[in-house]
């Protein structure tokens, strides 16, 4: 029988280690995609953040690295200076990159660092048993706001999109979203533009990609698809920042 789809060859077969209904497995395959239709596949460098995909280097089959909490941004600019003619991409969480990161990715996008970045938002710290994120949504429960959350205390979620759009040294900002199929298509060609971006040495780039996490939002992968389209897309809204008219 003839395969209809087959795996990416930049993409390892490691028993997966995602809940089920987690966008990580999906985002995985597309940047997968996306470096081995653009031949990157011998000359890319990951760099693991900490969270649910600390660990990702067991997933692709090009070098990764692994970077200490919020540090990926950092890591990645010094392998990109030392290897200029590498793509070089970080993968990071909204806990790593928005919170303990938050520094290390604005000055990277304000220096114009000519690295990608993945930047998975799903509202939660994942994997440390879903407390509240500094994207958690405005009356979000969590298990560190069981009230939700109270803007006038906790203060308003962060779109960290917007705010690297602001930096001159960021060329091109997309968020996303992998809850369906043509929604996955469109994410997929945003992260191909990104690198581009990079290999055309022109700036920083980033793609936003908003995430499901069933398991801390207390809900079925399916209803979890739906929170996410009912909440997160109304706050966090999808689409190019900057960039959009880049020919790359």
């Amino acid at each position: 029988m003839m395969p209809v789809m087959q795996s990416p060859r930049s993409l390892e077969k490691p028993t997966m280690h995602y809940c089920p209904g987690c966008s990580h497995g999906i985002a995985h395959r597309v940047v997968a995609e996306v470096i081995d239709e653009l031949g990157l596949e011998g000359n890319t460098i990951g760099v693991s953040s900490v969270g649910c995909s600390y660990n990702n280097y067991l997933y692709f089959t090009f070098d990764m690295q692994q970077a200490a909490h919020g540090r990926a941004p950092a890591v990645a600019t010094g392998i990109k200076r030392v290897h200029p003619e590498r793509t070089v991409f970080t993968y990071q969480g909204d806990g790593d990159l928005a919170a303990i990161g938050t520094a290390e990715i604005i000055h990277a996008a304000a220096r114009g660092e000519k690295i990608t970045t993945i930047f998975i938002n799903n509202t939660t710290y994942g994997m440390t048993s879903g407390q509240m994120a500094p994207t958690t949504l405005a009356g979000q429960v969590t298990t560190t706001s069981p009230a939700g959350r109270n803007t006038s205390t906790q203060g308003y979620p962060i779109r960290m999109s917007e705010v690297l759009a602001q930096l001159e040294g960021a060329v091109f900002i997309e968020r996303v979203s992998m809850h369906d199929v043509n929604h996955i298509i469109q994410a997929k060609r945003a992260i191909k533009k990104a690198f581009r971006v990079q290999m055309a040495g022109l700036g920083f780039s980033m793609v936003e990609v908003l995430s499901t996490c069933p398991t801390n939002w207390g809900l079925t992968p399916i209803k979890a698809v739906g929170w996410l389209e009912k909440n997160m897309m109304e706050y966090y809204k999808l689409g190019n920042l900057k960039g959009k008219d880049l020919e790359v």
